[in-house]
């Protein structure tokens, strides 16, 4: 039966289709190509998906209920939906706040509308956020946390999505499980987070920003680790009407983000030249996943420590780069 994956061609959604295909699922991919970071990188990962077998993609906006409800009539034995799309970046939501409303909102509700009119489905799994929890100071972070102090757009965005995921799990016993992300990192990542952005400042030798004197703690997960997660839940429905689930997925360990910097230096070679600024009113201090809940369910075991997980994303890096550096001096 075929899983309609929405996000196919951003960071997670691209590795999660990959994982997906290799077990032998069919997948109809969904995906916009938005120009928030570069569309040359989801191009990329998108050809990788295109050759293989299973794969079927239609570029289309989540938010266009028309264009979704059509590629959904054109693959009615959906049984499963993994949904991934969204307009990411905390800071952006300051610059383009009705890109968040459409895609995060309605694009969200588009899901859940298709969601409920298909005949045959056995799980939506929804993509949240560690933003959710705001101006929380109590850690690790729990699901049973407070989560009415976003300190975004971007994360009430995401609560807003929990919220409607809960009502249509009331009306409608839709069977769903929503995965709070915590600071997902690895090769084929997002260029607007800080360990890619560093790392293209730091070869170029550019100075970077370094907020809070790099004072400030994230819950760095790899990629890999995220992936077994999303599969792990996707493969364990809720009961037959049971409410929704919330899940936090992360690494279990809080980081400073100087131990980042330090750890891109040592794998490229190069100091940093640093910036230091004031921390942004949108970001948090510290973010800290309790797992305990994903991994009584799925068994859920996060293996790659940041010393582990960076050079794996710096071999990927340092590739990217040079086929861009060789593509530039064959245009000049």
């Amino acid at each position: 039966m075929t899983i309609l994956l929405t996000g196919a061609a951003g960071f997670i959604g691209y590795h999660v289709a990959e994982a997906l295909l290799g077990r032998g699922e069919p997948v109809l991919g969904v995906d916009d190509l938005n120009p928030y970071y570069d569309v040359r990188l989801k191009e990329a990962r998108l050809a990788r998906l295109l050759g293989r077998t299973g794969f079927t993609f239609r570029r289309l906006d989540i938010a266009d209920r028309a264009a979704m409800a059509a590629a959904a009539a054109e693959h009615p034995g959906i049984s499963r939906i993994i949904h991934l799309a969204a307009q990411a970046g905390v800071r952006h939501s300051l610059a383009d706040p009705y890109a968040y409303v459409s895609a995060n909102v309605m694009g969200h509700l588009v899901v859940l509308e298709i969601a409920r009119h298909l005949t045959r489905l056995e799980h939506l799994v929804y993509a949240s956020s560690s933003s959710v929890y705001g101006a929380n100071e109590k850690l690790p972070f729990a699901e049973s946390d407070r989560v009415d102090r976003p300190t975004s757009l971007y994360a009430a965005t995401k609560r807003a999505d929990e919220l409607m995921s809960a009502a249509y799990g009331h009306l409608f016993g839709l069977p769903q499980t929503g995965l709070r992300f915590f600071t997902v990192y690895g090769p084929w990542g997002r260029p607007d987070m800080a360990y890619f952005a560093f790392a293209e400042a730091i070869s170029a030798g550019a100075p970077i920003t370094v907020y809070g004197d790099g004072r400030l703690k994230r819950d760095f997960t790899y990629i890999d680790d995220i992936v077994a997660g999303v599969l792990g839940c996707l493969d364990r429905p809720p009961p037959a009407g049971a409410p929704p689930r919330l899940f936090n997925i992360g690494n279990h360990r809080s980081e400073d983000v100087a131990r980042l910097i330090a750890l891109l230096e040592a794998g490229l070679g190069r100091r940093a030249i640093i910036h230091a600024a004031p921390a942004p009113r949108a970001d948090v201090a510290e973010t800290f996943a309790a797992i305990e809940a994903i991994t009584a369910l799925t068994g859920y075991a996060p293996k790659t420590p940041l010393e582990a997980g960076i050079p794996r994303f710096l071999a990927w890096f340092q590739d990217w780069r040079a086929g861009h550096e060789k593509n530039r001096t064959k245009g000049s």
